[in-house]
């Protein structure tokens, strides 16, 4: 099982891209990484974007295999097609069976919760952590489902229109995460 880290945007409204901003002694970026790789995610792939010179020389990225998503300033969906394409279309990943999509600016995502939406992984797998009910993150999508992904992940939509027309399991994980995202500096204070 892969890990997939979104992490391209420019962060209009944070003022900095956010796989930069730095929370509870390290980067973004770096934090979402660790869950996924502590969790057991191999490879962990970090899609880079905006400041993605900058992130590479600046964050600790070891142990992930960092890729740049040329058509970043288009969204997060051509960040999601960029990952999904490393995985899907390399040789080298043809054993990952799903992958587990993580956005860089969640940081209540704990590796407890990647590794109960992991337990379902399979290759036709559909799942995605929630709270109160609600669809989050971590999603996991199976190998099966990339290239249907792909084709739908446009703008800022990334998977949501493709899981929002098929049945995805809700894995509760409000017992063990926190499903907020951080839009400006003063949501970091939510976490």
């Amino acid at each position: 099982m892969a890990g997939l880290l979104l992490a391209a945007g420019e962060g209009r409204r944070f003022g900095l891209p956010k796989a930069l901003v730095r929370h509870r002694g390290s980067l973004l970026v770096e934090r979402a990484a660790g869950v996924l790789l502590a969790a057991g995610c191999d490879p962990v792939v970090v899609v880079l974007g905006a400041a993605a010179e900058r992130i590479a020389a600046t964050a600790d990225l070891s142990g992930t295999a960092p890729v740049t998503n040329p058509e970043w300033r288009s969204g997060m969906g051509s960040s999601l097609r960029t990952g999904l394409a490393v995985l899907g279309d390399s040789e080298r990943y043809s054993d990952v069976s799903s992958a587990l999509i993580l956005p860089v600016d969640m940081p209540g995502i704990t590796e407890s919760a990647v590794l109960r939406v992991a337990e379902h992984a399979s290759g036709d797998a559909l799942a995605a952590a929630g709270y109160g009910g609600e669809r989050g993150h971590p999603v996991l999508l199976g190998r099966s489902h990339w290239e249907g992904v792909r084709q739908v992940a446009l703008g800022d939509r990334g998977a949501r229109d493709y899981l929002r027309a098929r049945n995805v399991r809700i894995v509760a994980c409000e017992d063990i995460a926190e499903g907020f995202d951080i839009d400006r500096p003063e949501d970091l204070n939510e976490g």
